[in-house]
């Protein structure tokens, strides 16, 4: 005789999984196949999830970790994540075909850098070391001429040249609340920092972190699908146990969540998020293994509607 299945609610965040960005950097690689054939390299992951890659990998994208592994003779597309200004540089040397698939969000701080350097600022990267997208950012001036912040004691620590000659940017995937108390010591040390004209965190990161800020008072457990190497992914579960999740836990896909731990937590409520590079696929799969255990009521909380997109570059287009 099967058991009486516990009744459980699951809190669905809306928004929830892919951005614009993402949306546009897998269309380039799709794009790419079809108008030059396979192979088409891709430097590095195209986004952080092993299932996208996986897809276009079976399409016939090719990843590399350096533009040193493609042939001449074959396009190249960069990741969403932005790259030094080198990488560019030496597939145009080389006479190769290229399309940048950096999120325009992306491309924005890369533009916020250039200006300040231009204006004679010391310019400070909030970010997280050794991400692409701080490789990227950093990469696009000289050694040197941008230094990182990744901690509000490293804020503290920080000794300019100039006091009155300073500007910060921002990683776009990072935790609004973490960044926001960084932002605030260097105001606090520095009056006259110039800040970006417009928030450098993404919309999408913003977005997913405040639908977890609403969830998070009625759940006892959040699941996030999305990947270990997903910056906006592991801040998303940061801020549901910032929030009260007893049970907060980031899984690549159904398979890989801890199901006895999270019947060990006894939740009536659970939250289920996607990082901004799952596809939505692996969120649904995730709520029918709930359903296969519990006796499940699905609840929509939607926070914000989403309707941006990214133009495609015309290499792809014509």
């Amino acid at each position: 005789m099967n058991p009486v299945k516990r009744d459980l609610t699951v809190l669905l965040t809306a928004p929830r999984g892919f951005c614009a960005g993402v949306d546009r950097a897998i269309e380039i690689v799709e794009r790419a196949l079809e108008k030059f054939g396979a192979p088409v390299f891709v430097r590095h992951e195209i986004v952080h999830n092993d299932h996208v890659v996986g897809r276009l990998r079976d399409m016939g994208a090719v990843f590399i970790d350096e533009l040193e592994e493609a042939p001449d003779d074959r396009p190249v597309i960069f990741s969403a994540h932005g790259v030094p200004k080198s990488v560019p540089a030496e597939a145009e040397q080389r006479n190769m075909i290229f399309v940048d698939a950096t999120c325009p969000l992306v491309s924005k701080v890369h533009v916020e850098t250039e200006r300040h350097s231009t204006q004679g600022l010391e310019i400070l990267l909030i970010g997280h070391a050794g991400h692409p997208e701080v490789v990227g950012t950093m990469g696009q001036l000289p050694d040197g001429e941008i230094k990182l912040i990744e901690t509000e004691e490293d804020a503290e620590k920080f000794e300019p040249q100039d006091p009155d000659k300073l500007a910060y940017v921002t990683q776009t995937t990072l935790s609004v609340d973490d960044t926001a108390a960084i932002v605030g010591i260097l105001q606090r040390r520095f009056p006259n920092i110039s800040m970006p004209h417009k928030e450098d965190i993404c919309y999408a990161t913003t977005n997913r972190q405040e639908a977890v800020k609403a969830i998070a008072p009625r759940a006892q457990a959040l699941i996030v699908i999305g990947a270990e190497t997903s910056s906006n992914s592991k801040r998303l579960v940061e801020v549901g146990e910032r929030h009260g999740c007893r049970f907060a836990v980031l899984a690549a896909e159904a398979a890989h969540v801890d199901w006895d731990k999270l019947e060990s937590v006894k939740p009536d409520t659970v939250g289920v998020t996607a990082g901004a590079s799952a596809p939505e696929h692996l969120v649904q799969e995730v709520v029918e293994a709930l359903k296969a255990r519990y006796n499940v009521t699905v609840e929509t909380i939607e926070t914000a509607k989403e309707d941006v997109t990214f133009k495609i570059p015309r290499l792809l287009t014509a």
